[in-house]
């Protein structure tokens, strides 16, 4: 077994910053570790292929690539990084060593690989560059290679690091097991196949101290046969996915097994047959018999019945046949390289769903036809439950309990899990699967009340025409070839929500780019230090920001080949999403609405605080609007007015601020305090469906009016989800962020993992 041992060939293709916050001089480095050893690094790099030559010339490169022997690192070579979307091109390919002495074949302990990013400031240059780089790493990632892939893999493996450290290393990972090439080994197999022990075809009575002499070699044999039979498989799967031919011509027609293995089995295999058949008759009973033998090799015991000779002999021989495989692959992959890692990483994105699916509880909810009182609609809460009273009463009593309860239970399930897939595990996530958020999705199947009438805040579609009107005049390309070949310019507006910062949802944003790197985003600034103030001022300054941003990007694209149509998506946290709504209802925004595409809205107050169950928070409103007077808490509380349905929220709600989006996805926390639960999700709260004075008619509406925006048929195909976000807060521990609920609702800035569950699962609705 001394010889036997993984190939881990790993394609770094480009390195593509996202959101570093320093610029300077930055290296990847790249370690491998057996998981359930003691931290020694085993896996050694073996050779280096540069795909293309590095531009050693330029000042934005140092020196080369370096493998350290003292702790069998590989380090790419040094890049500077001077912007936000920057591309370095690598195109290196690094094949690791991790052997097999003194292991079990197939092993049943996965490989670790640690991706480090190193940094080093721009004023070190020559030997003071590399010894800082050789300093703590800025930050790592990790994968775990499971048992199953080390018999072979291909597959797209992006490094995104952490939150601080927003970049998108494109890196693919090819897997073979490999036993050191024999080459002088015989053609003819050894004479003494069985030690003299008669062949018998049903293969019984073989005693266990037979078995345990040639259990190793058989496991060999088995773990070689079918890593060689992945690695062909594969290599014709990559050859038709990216239509471009690989020579295994050759190969295949060398390739026979029946013979190999039939070359070990004696003349006198037994038979059932008659005696009186003709002698061609028994020889093709003998071939047909040998075949069938070959056929189930994997499952019985043929290979019990071979001699240690013999099944070295085959170990031997199918070791050949794979290297001369693997290097046909990499042979391929270096003249196909791009068209592979885009394959792969399709092929990653479309798995992402089932394999993520684990953190994530669906189900389908039907929009009720008619308008919510408050009797009886109860059953609206979570998933249309309709059960017995002591239920419901429950589930009146505090939905965001219910659901608490409900992620917990599904948490705890997550903990008994045995994960043992053949994909590539993230250890962000499957390090600690029972600390990754867990998602609870809502999809609210549309029940169409009414159509599109003259009610419609929007009016009749010649209203819109204007715009429509400019995107022709601006363009270079007539009406027809407009439409065929404009492009699409897509603009997704971040909204920050109560004394927030522009960059505050970055980690969204990062995610979004992933999905779409075509999208044009803007982070706005409009009301950065401005949110203490009336609504209606921020929603008239972002829609200014917003306006002005689609004339720019519209100049733009109308300059490089004409504009196809607009696809407008608006992502707020907290306040911002009240800002938003605000800015829809504005008279400049109405000529964009009929290219909204995507909402999203992150722990959004939709219904303002009427209901507010969070006492100690309501106690700060409460500070807030005595000392400060800050005008959008007053609009927040309903307390702008002495008449509710003239205050800002009211009238908020009766404009058709959502009805044109095409998809709009309501994220909420039950462990968020900030934001009343029922008002982030846009649906009835305990408090109102026993409330028959003024105020509790008064929320009914505003409740109805916004979910027969939703409702409506003005968009053919809309999507509607209520997704919960349930974080594992133990690692907060209890302090007053927790007590309040304030810790959830800024866990939801400081984590991404959340998005990439969604999104990820949903890729359409951000593309």
């Amino acid at each position: 077994m001394l010889d036997t041992y993984h190939e881990i060939a790993v394609y770094i293709h480009r390195f593509h910053n996202l959101d570093l916050f320093q610029q300077g001089w930055y290296q990847i480095k790249i370690t491998m570790k057996w998981e359930d050893g003691d931290n020694t690094i085993v896996g050694i790099p073996s050779k280096v292929v540069q795909y293309e030559a590095p531009n050693t010339g330029s000042s934005d490169s140092y020196g080369v690539w370096r493998i350290d022997d003292a702790d069998n690192s590989f380090a790419t070579q040094p890049f500077k990084i001077r912007y936000a979307r920057q591309d370095v091109p690598l195109s290196v390919m690094i094949a690791f060593n991790v052997s097999l002495s003194n292991r079990e074949v197939p092993s049943k302990s996965g490989v670790i690989i640690k991706f480090e990013l190193l940094y080093a400031s721009f004023l070190e240059k020559g030997s003071e560059l590399q010894d800082s780089l050789n300093t703590l790493p800025a930050a790592s990632h990790e994968f775990r290679v499971p048992p199953r892939a080390l018999l072979g893999l291909h597959a797209y493996c992006p490094i995104l690091f952490d939150a601080f450290h927003s970049v998108l290393v494109d890196t693919s990972i090819h897997i073979s097991m490999l036993k050191s090439v024999a080459h002088n080994i015989t053609k003819k197999a050894p004479s003494m196949s069985f030690n003299g022990e008669r062949f018998d075809s049903k293969f019984v009575g073989k005693s266990k101290k037979r078995a345990d002499k040639v259990e190793k070699e058989v496991s060999l044999v088995k773990a070689l046969l079918t890593a060689r039979d992945v690695l062909l498989e594969e290599a014709q799967n990559l050859s038709r996915a990216i239509d471009q031919s690989i020579d295994l011509n050759n190969f295949i027609s060398q390739l026979d097994d029946s013979k190999m293995f039939g070359s070990l089995i004696p003349a006198d295999v037994s038979s059932t047959e008659t005696d009186n058949q003709r002698p061609e008759s028994a020889e093709l009973r003998s071939s047909n018999e040998k075949a069938k033998i070959f056929l189930d090799v994997r499952s019985n015991g043929v290979l019990m019945s071979l001699s240690k000779d013999c099944l070295l002999w085959s170990a031997h021989i199918i070791g050949n046949q794979i290297h001369t495989l693997w290097n046909v692959f990499l042979n391929f992959h270096r003249a196909n390289k791009s068209k592979i890692t885009e394959y792969l990483r399709e092929s990653w994105a479309n798995d992402r769903k089932t394999e993520w699916s684990i953190w994530m509880v669906h189900s389908k909810v039907e929009m009720p036809h008619h308008y919510i009182s408050s009797r009886g609609d109860e059953t609206l809460h979570h998933g249309g439950l309709r059960g017995k009273v002591s239920v419901l009463r429950k589930l009146i009593d505090d939905p965001s309990h219910f659901a608490a309860t409900r992620a917990e239970q599904h948490r705890r399930s997550i903990a008994q899990m045995s994960i043992n897939g053949r994909s590539i595990q993230d250890l962000q996530m499957f390090g600690d699967p029972s600390n990754v958020p867990v998602v609870i999705v809502e999809r609210i199947i549309n029940a169409p009340r009414r159509t599109c009438s003259d009610v419609s805040y929007f009016g009749h579609p010649n209203q819109k025409s204007s715009l429509l009107t400019e995107l022709k005049t601006t363009s270079k390309v007539s009406g027809a070839d407009q439409q065929v070949n404009g492009r699409v310019l897509k603009i997704v507006v971040f909204v920050h929500g109560f004394q927030g910062h522009h960059l505050d949802l970055r980690l969204v944003r990062n995610q979004w780019l992933l999905i779409d790197p075509k999208v044009e985003f803007l982070m706005s600034e409009a009301n950065e230090d401005k949110t203490s103030g009336d609504f209606r001022e921020m929603g008239n300054r972002l829609a200014k920001e917003v306006v002005s941003f689609i004339k720019k990007k519209m100049d733009k694209y109308s300059r490089s080949g004409g504009l196809r149509t607009i696809k407008l998506s608006f992502v707020g946290h907290s306040i911002g999403n009240v800002i938003i709504r605000t800015a829809l209802a504005d008279i400049i925004m109405e000529p964009y609405l009929r290219f909204l595409y995507t909402y999203i809205s992150v722990s959004g107050p939709h219904l303002g605080y009427l209901y507010s169950s969070n006492s100690l928070f309501n106690s700060g409103l409460w500070l807030l609007k005595k000392l400060k007077s800050t005008q959008c808490i007053h609009q927040l509380t309903f307390t702008d007015d002495p008449e509710l349905q003239n205050t800002f929220f009211f009238k908020l709600c009766q404009q058709k601020t959502l009805e044109n989006f095409r998809n709009i996805i309501l994220l909420s926390s039950p462990q968020d305090g900030y934001v009343p639960y029922h008002s982030a999700r846009i649906e009835l709260c305990p408090g109102s469906s026993t409330d028959f004075s003024k105020r509790g008619r008064v929320f009914l509406e505003m409740l109805n009016n916004c979910l027969d925006q939703i409702r409506s048929p003005c968009i053919e195909h809309r999507v509607f989800m209520r997704c919960d976000v349930n974080f594992n807060m133990s690692s907060h521990g209890k302090n007053l962020n927790t007590f309040i609920g304030r810790a959830a609702h800024i866990e939801f800035l400081e984590t991404d993992i959340f998005a990439k569950l969604i999104m990820w699962s949903f890729p359409d609705l951000f593309r």
